[in-house]
């Protein structure tokens, strides 16, 4: 007998809200119901979310998803979300996910396929700015296309930005690098690396790709791990980076050339490492070096 395996709140209403469906339903019924339900039932959302080619996306639900299937409580098929038996079993006994979810299912139990993708995009436009289908399902609703169109953030200017990705979600992440209209996301780590989901390199890559920004990494303007093993102080920190800007970045002329040339060409460039503080992250010499560079026709902004 398999031993029943904890799980995560949120990967509990997955489960809960997939039985009160039936224990069967499409992907696509199913991200956008679980949108509507973590927007419109949730205090503090289960998942977060970024407008994407159908609209709103979770890529979180879809990792949990794959985590479910290995432990046997959802079958493994492309298509759909679907529970076993042991799901199901599961699924049953979350009555205190139950009640909220039972309340949604019912109000919500006229709504699939293209109803139900169209009336996200009308109560949440936004989601719908990067959707493939808008014009399909939203068809002859003139009103609520120009929503989705009015909620697309502008390109951003040429120019820097930087940001870290500590105490953010990849959803969450993306969507600031959207708000702020970046175009192009240039990770700074020496090894693109996360134990944190979202944040390797080929999830990463594919995540910005999905929602329209370039992803380029060059890890020579990284910083060896070993060298941030002792940091503990803002004075070691300070150490560190004047070390990396005297020693380390005269050495990087062409990943600077890189960096100037996508801003030249029109670019909104984003520095991205770990850190949540820019002043404890290597990414603000690169922008003080690259502003030093570009001049003042270029902002710099920290996300």
């Amino acid at each position: 007998m398999k031993p029943e395996y904890s799980l995560f709140n949120r990967q509990k209403v997955l489960i809960a809200l997939l039985h009160e469906l039936g224990g069967n339903i499409s992907n696509l019924d199913f991200q956008k119901l679980l949108f509507l339900y973590c927007c419109e039932s949730e205090a503090k959302p289960s998942y977060e979310f970024v407008p994407y080619r159908f609209g709103a996306f979770s890529f979180t639900s879809y990792a949990d998803r794959r985590k479910l299937i290995e432990r046997g409580l959802l079958v493994d098929e492309s298509d759909i979300w679907e529970l076993t038996d042991v799901g199901r079993k599961r699924g049953a006994g979350l009555e205190k996910q139950a009640k909220d979810i039972i309340e949604f299912v019912q109000s919500n139990r006229n709504l699939r396929g293209d109803s139900l993708i169209a009336e996200t995009y009308r109560r949440y436009p936004y989601y719908g700015i990067q959707s493939q289908i808008a014009e399909k399902v939203l068809h002859g609703e003139d009103a609520a296309l120009r929503k989705i169109e009015a909620a697309r953030p502008e390109r951003g200017a040429p120019g820097i930005a930087t940001i870290g990705y500590e105490g953010h979600s990849l959803e969450a992440y993306l969507n600031i690098l959207l708000e702020d209209g970046v175009t192009l996301l240039c990770d700074v780590r020496r090894n693109a690396l996360s134990r944190k989901y979202g944040f390797s390199k080929r999830t990463l890559s594919n995540a910005c790709e999905g929602v329209d920004i370039r992803y380029e990494h060059l890890p020579k303007l990284g910083i060896s791990s070993d060298q941030r093993k002792d940091l503990s102080t803002q004075e070691s920190y300070d150490h560190l980076f004047a070390s990396y800007q005297r020693d380390v970045l005269p050495e990087q002329s062409a990943s600077l050339e890189c960096i100037a040339e996508w801003v030249e060409k029109g670019e909104r460039v984003a520095l991205t490492c770990y850190e949540h503080l820019p002043g404890q992250c290597h990414r603000h010499c690169v922008s003080e070096t690259m502003q030093q560079r570009l001049g003042s026709t270029y902002t710099t902004r920290h996300l």
